[in-house]
This record gives structure tokens, sequence and C-alpha cells, in this order.
């Protein structure tokens, strides 16, 4: 959900960030659930995107080094990146602990060193709708969107012009 919410402000918004999706454990090439699906489509200020095109990716060691930053929603995300690809361990964060801890006042790799290096907390975790009625994945994509949108104001704030 993140990713194609993440690619909407981008696009809205002229930003140059390029975007992949990964989980920690997916089936490799499984499509998007329908839940999943109409959450996204629930959201008005979401736009059109190609949902029936996606397919999960496991997150891997090339994305690992390819990304700037890596988003987690839950504790265990953040765990199964330190485990697994230790060098995206300072570039990878709770969304939601992000938006709480980072210090507005220093540059985003900075922001991300300095949460990255705090313990994930569960009190910041998105619950994954997994397994729950559609509005259980209602409210989560309402709650990611919230917090993408908050995202992107606080990196964009420090972009040049």
């Amino acid at each position: 959900m993140l990713g194609y919410m993440l690619t909407t402000l981008a696009k809205a918004n002229g930003y140059d960030w390029q975007i992949r999706t990964a989980g920690t454990h997916v089936i490799e090439g499984s499509a998007m659930s329908a839940r999943t699906r109409d959450a996204l489509l629930a959201l008005e200020d979401l736009g059109e995107h190609h949902y029936s095109a996606h397919r999960s990716h496991q997150l891997s060691s090339d994305d690992a080094a390819w990304a700037n930053v890596i988003l987690t929603s839950e504790a265990n995300h953040v765990f199964f990146v330190r485990l697994n690809f230790p060098e995206g361990t300072p570039k990878t964060v709770l969304l939601h602990q992000f938006l709480r801890e980072a210090p507005l006042d220093v540059p985003l790799e900075e922001q991300l060193r300095l949460v990255a290096s705090q313990p994930p907390s569960r009190f910041f975790e998105v619950d994954d709708p997994a397994g729950g009625d559609q509005a259980a994945y209602n409210a989560c994509a309402a709650t990611l969107w919230e917090m993408a949108q908050a995202f992107a104001t606080i990196v964009t704030d420090e972009e040049p012009g």
C-alpha cells in the first residue's frame, strides 16, 4: 500500500523519487489481494494505478543496497532487515517511529541514522490487516496515507528549490 501512496505523492508533486516495494515474507509474484486493492481504491486522493499489474516481491540484498530509505510498518520488518541485510540497518526505520522521533533540523540521512539507531518500538506499528475484513484494510490504508503525506512533507522540506 505504502509504495503506491509514495508513488502518487511523487507524481503529483514532481518529486524525483524512485520507489520499489518489497516484503519480508512474501510469495514471490503473487497478485495484490482484492481487499488491499479495494482499500487503495477507497482513498480518493490516491489517483489511478494499475493495481492488477502488481506482483509481490521478496526484499533482496540488491533492494537493500539500492534504497536510500527502507520504510517499514512493523518492528519485525526492521529486525528482518537488520538480520538479513545489515548494510540496510542505518536506513531502515518504522515509518511511524520516524515521523515521531526524527529531528527536523538535520538532513534526512542523519534523521534516518538517529532513528535507526533506536530499537524499533511496537508502539509505532501499523497493524497488518492480513486476514481481517475490508474495514481493517481500509483503516490500515487510511493510516498509511496520512503517514505517507507526513513523510513526504518532512523529506521535501529539506530538498532544494
